[in-house]
């Protein structure tokens, strides 16, 4: 039976953790279910209760619940002591007693696994509840998605910790203007601002900086509907945010970004005129 240490008077186990995403839940449950699987083989392979190999599988599943939940989890001060098993001592003066009380214990540890197992699986199921907790909000689902994107550099570092923090509006326009800045580093034109940068920069008769060689009135087109795309950028993005309280939700707070993000990408390939 697992037991229990005195619970030192300045611990406070009340921190429910708070997973950040389907994902994150998923490491976890797989973490314990390693564990598990460590438990259900002590049995299969036969090992005694006083091999270190017990102590190893005892300390990495404290471990896995330190990590998993925190040290001020509810699940960390239950299971912070646990042991699969307390081994029982006593004064042996032959080897019929010494024989004989080791083998109550190896029984008594035996008897002792599939408690351990119901540990682990009380805990696994807790982190599936959470994980479908998690799948059914509109908000973590985006935060997953988000998570996900391999948004450009620039408007990853300037918008990810405002977008995780649930702050959209604030991501939305600061990946605008991390594009704004982008431009203005890659074209040298430091002085102009909004959408006279844009279409200064990017103007299909003559860029400064142009996406492909200009040669016939397709490439003509595209120079110029990119011209487009960053103008807009500014004036349908940056713009209102800048200067009003916008309520985006988390989906359309993706689609800009990743929107902002492939332009960014895009400029990356552009070439000076």
């Amino acid at each position: 039976m697992p037991r229990r240490g005195k619970q030192d008077q300045k611990d406070d186990f009340t921190e429910l953790k708070q997973f950040a995403s389907v994902e994150e839940v998923d490491r976890a449950v797989q973490k314990l279910q390693s564990r598990l699987f460590d438990v259900q083989r002590l049995k299969t392979e036969y090992i005694r209760y006083d091999d270190q190999k017990v102590r190893n599988v005892e300390y990495n599943i404290r471990s896995d619940i330190l990590e998993i939940f925190g040290r001020n989890s509810p699940e960390f001060g239950e299971h912070r002591d646990f042991r699969i098993f307390w081994a029982t001592g006593g004064v042996v003066v032959s080897d019929v007693q010494r024989q004989a009380l080791e083998a109550e214990n190896q029984s008594e540890f035996l008897r002792a696994i599939p408690q351990a197992e119901e540990m682990l699986n009380g805990l696994i199921n807790r982190l599936y509840e959470k994980r479908n907790d998690l799948a059914i909000l509109p908000a973590a689902q985006t935060r997953v998605a988000f998570q996900n994107l391999n948004l450009h550099p620039a408007v990853a570092s300037a918008c990810g910790d405002t977008y995780r923090s649930g702050h959209y509006r604030e991501a939305v326009l600061n990946a605008s203007i991390a594009l704004v800045d982008y431009v203005r580093r890659n074209s040298g034109q430091h002085a102009l601002d909004g959408s006279t940068l844009m279409s200064t920069v990017f103007s299909a008769n003559k860029p400064l900086l142009a996406f492909n060689d200009l040669t016939n009135k397709t490439e003509k087109d595209e120079q110029e509907g990119f011209m487009h795309l960053f103008v807009g950028a500014v004036l349908a993005l940056r713009n209102p945010r800048a200067h009003a309280l916008f309520d985006d939700s988390p989906e359309l707070a993706l689609d800009y970004i990743a929107f902002l993000s492939m332009l960014a990408k895009r400029l990356d390939s552009a070439k000076r005129v």
